[in-house]
């Protein structure tokens, strides 16, 4: 029997799936829809925390030493560069060196690596006595870096934003901590997500 592919995801609370079991992390209902398509892949090895930045991530990378190659490799980080106030140029670097390090992870082959849009958690409870507009616009401005840098290296960009901005008028999107969006929030980006994944596991 052949080998299991292999998955590795990259990122912050939203890989980890804060407030969500496990089975309903993005990154696992991603395995589980493909294994529904036929495809022999295992669980996914996940490299996230809650918090990080773009350099934690860098750092939590180095720590944990995942051992490629990848057949697959997903990365979503910026959230919380934004939410700290961080700067976007410092933002725009270290996300190059991420997405490059991603690729790397699999196999060199940039047709196995795709990159996920930062979420606008300004439309979360969580966020109702803060400046949504102002965060919305911050929101977009990151993932105007992330998604320029992740065509200009030929990747595949997949933006959940907008369905993470149904969150404002729909509560059973919204993990019960308030924050982040719940496991039924996560199976819509999956929808999204499959297509493309599938696509980049069957071609040559």
């Amino acid at each position: 029997m052949e080998r299991p592919l292999r998955y590795l995801a990259l990122g912050d609370s939203y890989t980890i799936g804060a407030s969500v079991v496990a089975t309903e992390r993005w990154p696992a209902q991603l395995v589980a829809a493909l294994r529904e398509q036929g495809i022999n892949i295992g669980e996914p090895e996940i490299v996230a925390q809650t918090g990080w930045t773009t350099s934690e991530l860098a750092e939590g990378i180095a720590q944990a030493q995942p051992k490629g190659p990848y057949d697959l490799v997903s990365l979503l980080i910026g959230v919380n560069n934004q939410y700290r106030g961080l700067s976007q140029d410092e933002y725009r670097e270290e996300f190059v060196e991420l997405l490059e390090t991603a690729v790397a992870f699999a196999k060199n082959n940039p047709n196995r690596v795709f990159v996920i849009s930062i979420p606008d958690w300004g439309v979360m409870p969580f966020a109702q006595n803060r400046d949504r507009t102002e965060i919305a616009a911050a929101i977009d401005a990151f993932n105007a870096i992330n998604r320029e840098e992740t065509e200009q290296h030929g990747l595949i960009y997949i933006d959940i934003t907008q369905i993470s901005r149904q969150a404002v008028t729909d509560s059973s999107l919204v993990a019960e901590d308030t924050l982040h969006p719940s496991g039924k929030m996560y199976r819509l980006w999956v929808k999204l997500i499959l297509p493309e994944a599938e696509r980049l596991l069957l071609q040559e």
